[in-house]
């Protein structure tokens, strides 16, 4: 496999990048995408890794759905803006980001309130990826409960004060993401009886099989969501979707409009709320065009090179 580099901006600044880069590479199952994001280290990236050499050499499961209801994404914009790309998303679902640095609170419901507003009737749901302390975290779901939200993702860093948030009676259901994909041991959620909802992404977990049989031992109702990657990572977000047991909850997987290019003709963008289950073709074009330039492929080509020694010594 000789993997090709990209460098994609992002139409606007997302948890703290403001481009998107990793390696596509296209084995005997088709194209797969790498893209741990920079500030992780090897150890981490390489669950990303065995993801990818899952979908380029093994393909996805089959799917038991043809199509799957997504969430729009709404950045830490302001509240006109925000309201706007809500709207913009097409989609019944919305998840909104908070507690991003520099902000506060107010930011935060002004933000939700703008949207609720704009989509009277949508499911609103939250995600502040452990930025809130306990405290903070209750005072927040105290301020957002009011504009009716589905969920709150990963509102605190740690299990226990999911936990203890959770126990707090507050009236918001928890959703847990990084205390899954980052945890050493992931079903430490379940145990600690820290979420309501688990929060699932193909390339930290290690591959779409990876997630399957996780799902099955968390026992909980399962959001797929995407590391914001083109089209080909999508794909298996997707795949992972469309071939879980049950799906109840709309998936965050319309991520592919933050950015301001794909390296396919035809993005997996949702129509009216839902992603059609569908492969991919990678354009030769787009990838020249979407070219890393030669300081950015040196760091993701070294990267590559040592991850990949880590994941063939698993083998």
């Amino acid at each position: 496999m000789t993997p090709f580099v990209y460098d994609i901006a992002l139409r606007v600044p997302f948890r703290g990048l403001t481009r998107r880069t990793g390696i596509l590479v296209e084995g005997s199952a088709g194209w797969a995408e790498w893209s741990p994001f920079p500030e992780y280290d090897d150890a981490e990236a390489a669950a990303w890794l065995r993801a990818t050499l899952e979908a380029a050499e093994l393909g996805h499961p089959a799917p038991v759905r043809g199509s799957v209801p997504v969430n729009g994404i709404v950045p830490a914009l302001p509240p006109a803006e925000a309201a706007a790309r809500a709207v913009a998303s097409g989609c019944g679902t919305v998840k909104i980001k908070v507690a991003a640095p520099g902000q506060d609170l107010a930011d935060d419901v002004a933000r939700v309130a703008a949207v609720r507003a704009a989509l009277p009737e949508a499911r609103l749901r939250v995600d502040a990826n452990g930025g809130w302390t306990l405290a903070e975290a209750r005072a927040a779901m105290a301020a957002l409960a009011p504009y009716g939200l589905e969920y709150a993702e990963q509102p605190c860093a740690t299990v226990d004060d999911l936990a203890a948030l959770r126990a707090s009676g507050l009236g918001v259901p928890i959703a847990a993401d990084e205390s899954i994909r980052r945890a050493d041991d992931p079903l430490r959620v379940r145990d600690a009886g820290a979420a309501d909802i688990a929060i699932l992404k193909v390339q930290p977990l290690g591959g779409v099989r990876a997630c399957l049989r996780l799902a099955a031992e968390l026992d909980l109702p399962v959001v797929v969501s995407s590391a914001v990657e083109t089209s080909v990572g999508l794909r298996a977000g997707l795949a992972l979707a469309a071939a879980l047991p049950t799906l109840d909850l709309a998936c965050g997987l319309e991520t592919a409009r933050l950015l301001a290019g794909d390296v396919v003709a035809e993005p997996l963008v949702p129509d009216a709320g839902v992603l059609r289950v569908r492969d991919v073709a990678v354009s030769p074009d787009l990838l020249v065009r979407h070219a890393a330039p030669p300081v950015v492929t040196a760091f993701w080509l070294d990267r590559w090179q040592r991850v990949r020694r880590l994941v063939e010594e698993e083998r």
